[in-house]
């Protein structure tokens, strides 16, 4: 989901009732599950575990074996055990996005069974929802090519939106595409991918008109998805919290541990690190010692501190002094299945609130207290904390973070 949009249904007053809302959480959760399996798709063609198999004399184009799919999945650290693997193969079959290949067995399995992507078969279902879906994700994806200028950063009522497009424009660009022929034909088509979830006006007021109002896609198309968001049974509306991948989570009410976030040893020199698979995965559960659940839950405990590490305010211009005793450091994090691994925090710099000492972060150098610098190249001294997450929550599984370390005395 984009920043600063919310699960209304872009009603004139932006109020949705308990089953319009109800309908409109089906509707997000449906994109997100297609998403999901599309990228899956995609990585398991490109690692050619889909491929043509034989099998009593007879060829299976474009298939996959459950049960090498499933040690794929562990491998990818996709899934932490065979038990979880089977319950994500289970969601997409379930939305009838995968499908065994004789269709005899409506159960996803631990065995030698070949199964298939409907989208490789041709028998995926069009229904009006999935061709909304599918219009809006090619329309996305042609606005984000480098050439396009149409989503630009905007101000409406004095509030200042991110990937924003002006709805006059929008239906220019519609017609000039020939994604229309008329612009009465655009501006339904708008309407359509409104009531579908798909866009929505910035501070979800108004309908789509064709007017110099702004709006903006609901959903980031590329952001890379990790399985385990399927068995996340919030509708992705929720996830605006926008640091949730990186809240620390225990699966158990043993806080013992809690402490071991302040004491996570520094790294002297650049690390590129492979998530390893947590080691308190065995013994809590499925979705491991740190959840990348995009939603917050009141049990288990959040155990992240809400009250600053620091101990004492630090600004951005006190950093980038000459002489300042700070030393920069970089990281590349790959996260894991369950995420990064860390918490951040504050604004204008942000700073390392947590982190995890089993997780990828940790094995990169990162600590508590640290400065955000940057984020894929990209300067975050300036922004809020709000900002630095979403960079990360709707870029690649690899990141490459700059920060600032407090030197000793």
């Amino acid at each position: 989901m984009e920043e600063g949009s919310s699960a209304g249904s872009g009603g004139s007053d932006g109020s949705t009732s308990g089953s319009g809302g109800a309908q409109q959480r089906e509707l997000e959760r449906m994109a997100e599950v297609l998403v999901t399996g599309e990228q899956l798709r995609l990585r398991l063609h490109e690692e050619k575990v889909i491929k043509d198999r034989r099998h009593h004399l007879k060829t299976y184009p474009n298939c996959f074996v459950a049960k090498e799919l499933i040690d794929w999945l562990i491998e990818h650290k996709e899934a932490s055990d065979r038990e979880t693997a089977i319950k994500l193969m289970q969601k997409l079959a379930d939305r009838g996005i995968i499908h065994h290949v004789c269709d005899e067995h409506k159960e996803f399995k631990d065995v030698k069974l070949f199964y298939r992507f409907r989208k490789d078969d041709g028998t995926f279902p069009l229904d009006n929802e999935v061709k909304a879906f599918m219009r809006g994700q090619r329309l996305y994806e042609k606005l984000m090519s480098p050439e396009n200028t149409l989503l630009q950063p905007r101000e409406e009522e004095g509030v200042k939106y991110e990937r924003t497009f002006m709805a006059s424009e929008f239906l220019d660009w519609l017609v000039q595409e020939g994604e229309a022929t008329t612009r009465k034909e655009a501006e339904q088509l708008c309407q359509r991918l409104m009531e579908h979830g798909i866009i929505q006006h910035v501070s979800n007021k108004h309908p789509f008109v064709d007017s110099n109002l702004l709006y903006q896609f609901r959903m980031n198309f590329r952001r890379r998805r990790r399985l385990m968001e399927l068995l996340n049974e919030k509708s992705p509306g929720s996830q605006e919290t926008h640091d949730s991948p990186f809240c620390l989570r225990k699966q158990s009410h043993d806080n013992r541990k809690s402490t071991s976030f302040m004491s996570v040893s520094p790294s002297k020199e650049i690390k590129i690190v492979s998530a390893v698979r947590r080691s308190s995965m065995s013994s809590c559960g499925s979705s491991g010692y740190f959840s990348s659940s995009p939603t917050l839950s009141s049990s288990p405990p959040v155990l992240c501190n809400p009250k600053s590490v620091l101990k004492r305010p630090v600004t951005s211009e006190e950093l980038l002094t000459p002489g300042a005793p700070y030393a920069r450091k970089t990281f590349t994090i790959v996260g894991d299945a369950v995420g990064w691994g860390f918490v951040v925090r504050g604004s204008k710099p942000c700073h390392i609130q947590a982190v995890d000492p089993s997780g990828p972060a940790a094995a990169a150098g990162m600590k508590v207290c640290q400065f955000v610098v940057s984020v894929n190249g990209l300067n975050v001294l300036h922004v809020d904390y709000r900002t630095v997450s979403n960079l990360i929550l709707t870029g690649p599984r690899t990141i490459v973070m700059e920060v600032m370390e407090e030197l000793e005395c």
